[in-house]
């Protein structure tokens, strides 16, 4: 028989219970495993694996026919299924006990509002068993006392929480936390008002989701948000083949479902290093473990009404990022004011999300320990470096380049990296008209996200290199700082000159084939 190079459900099913026998094999050796097991023509690729064991819930709910497939079969009504499944995680989050026949009558009503008209289900109690199975909801039931108006007191919930604290290593505690991103707003009061109003119709808001663990030692790579799948200024790519992690919907939100792919996510990273971390989270409405599999990550819940004061995140790390998304930004306005460009804080998602990314990357392990100590959760030092100087010197920064801009009602350095709707728009709970709005956004292509940036034209590879000679040229080596930038642009044109070497052997070999 010839071998085959794909698998079915039954054997990514089979993949999934190899890796929980053997928790600490790696995924290269499980991948090597399935090719001999099953008789493969190639290994599977570290994607395929890790996809295989996401999903391992999925396959577990499947029945015999469906296991012999090669295919998963499809949700009938994609849409009423994520709209369902993210008002359950919503009520969950508020702590409400839903019945079977609760969650039939709430998929009658989403069939109505999406219109499915002939299409609509029978919502039997099998459907019913298969929604959950599905997305691993088990029997719903009440919660009781357990949800008590005790918890809102931070000093008598501190002890409880240190406790829990002790029992990990500081590099092996997490926390993970949301915030939006007006990524053109003006440091000015009055046009920052109108874009924030604004900001809903022409879709200049992002939103992050960030996780870094308590010694600093590891930041995650942060999830974005958009508002459309495929944006112009990705020039029809996607987010993945940019580099980035992202997801989109309508709102640009944080989903229940959403959250739970991205802490399955963590949780197989955790697997795959042999790990066993405490992930600290607040009670937003998308926060929802219940019911999840998770087998090297342990999720500890903040107090509700706590997080403010004592969640690492909103302790300085995300303010971290945006003071230095925002020096990205003003650097570039000045350029564009002094280019006369009309609208000096124009820039497209893509330029935005390389910034932020950058931003995030340059936040140091010191600041991000720093900011774990300040919420007093822990009894040990993180670090004894106070970083307090290096943030106070991107202030500065800031409030130069405000200074340097046309501003007519600038803001202070605080309000710009600290607007109250950023936040809002990352907890906010969503209503079953979002919810609709969310589901059916699933299969945008394309939108609209106003104009692209203007693009200089493509340089040669002689323009480059004579563009960076000319800045050699200016620099004054005696100047401690110039020598920093004369190695940076020496590497610079290193990287141009081999670039141009291998292509120019290229073109040579394939003229001389011809």
């Amino acid at each position: 028989m010839k071998p085959s190079s794909s698998l079915s459900n039954d054997q990514k099913l089979k993949i999934c219970h190899h890796k929980a026998a053997n928790p600490s094999i790696k995924q290269s050796a499980l991948a090597n495993w399935a090719m001999q097991e099953f008789k493969l023509s190639k290994v599977p690729t570290q994607g395929t694996i890790s996809n295989i064991l996401a999903k391992r819930q999925q396959y577990e709910s499947m029945d015999s026919t469906e296991l012999t497939s090669k295919r998963q079969r499809a949700v009938k009504h994609p849409e009423l299924d994520n709209v369902l499944a993210n008002w359950v995680l919503q009520c969950q989050a508020r702590r409400v006990a839903l019945s079977g026949d609760l969650i039939k009558e709430k998929a009658r009503q989403f069939a109505r509002q999406l219109e499915l008209g002939e299409r609509t289900p029978e919502f039997s109690n099998g459907w019913l068993a298969k929604f959950n199975i599905r997305h691993g909801f088990k029997a719903q039931k009440s919660y009781g006392e357990s949800g008590s108006a005790d918890l809102d007191a931070i000093d008598r919930n501190m002890p409880t929480i240190k406790e829990k604290l002790q029992s990990y290593s500081l590099q092996d505690i997490y926390n993970m936390d949301e915030t939006g991103l007006f990524y053109r707003m003006a440091p000015d009061r009055t046009i920052a008002r109108r874009q924030i109003e604004g900001s809903k119709k022409d879709k200049t808001r992002l939103t992050f989701v960030f996780a870094a663990n308590a010694d600093g030692s590891h930041k995650m790579e942060p999830l974005i948000f958009g508002h459309a799948q495929r944006p112009r200024a990705f020039n029809r790519k996607s987010g993945e083949q940019l580099g980035f992690y992202y997801r989109s919907n309508a709102k640009a939100w944080m989903t229940g479902l959403i959250f739970r792919e991205w802490l399955q996510k963590m949780d197989q990273q955790m697997q795959d290093a042999n790990r066993k971390v405490l992930l600290l989270l607040d009670n937003a409405p998308s926060h929802v473990v219940r019911d999840l599999p998770l087998t090297n990550v342990q999720v500890f819940l903040f107090p509700a009404n706590t997080t403010s004061k004592i969640q690492p995140m909103d302790a300085g790390i995300i303010a971290a990022f945006k003071r230095r998304y925002r020096r990205f930004q003003l650097q570039d306005a000045i350029d564009r004011d002094e280019q006369q460009k009309a609208d000096i804080y124009k820039v497209d998602q893509l330029i935005a999300m390389k910034w932020a990314k950058a931003a995030w990357n340059d936040i140091s392990s010191k600041t991000i320990a720093n900011c774990f100590k300040h919420t007093g959760l822990f009894e040990r030092e993180t670090q004894k470096n106070e970083v307090g100087s290096e943030e106070q010197d991107i202030e500065n920064e800031l409030e130069d380049a405000i200074n340097q801009l046309p501003i007519s009602r600038p803001m202070s350095v605080h309000e710009l990296i600290n607007p109250e709707e950023e936040q809002q728009v990352a907890h906010e709970e969503i209503s079953d008209e979002d919810l609709i709005k969310l589901s059916s956004s699933q299969d945008q292509e394309e939108e609209e996200d106003g104009e692209v940036m203007d693009e200089n034209p493509p340089m040669s590879t002689k323009e480059k290199l004579n563009v960076l000679h000319s800045c050699i040229s200016f620099l004054d080596l005696s100047n401690p700082n110039h020598v920093i930038a004369h190695k940076v642009l020496r590497n610079i044109q290193f990287e141009i000159r081999t670039i141009e070497k291998k292509q120019t052997t290229l073109d040579r070999y394939f003229c001389k084939e011809y």
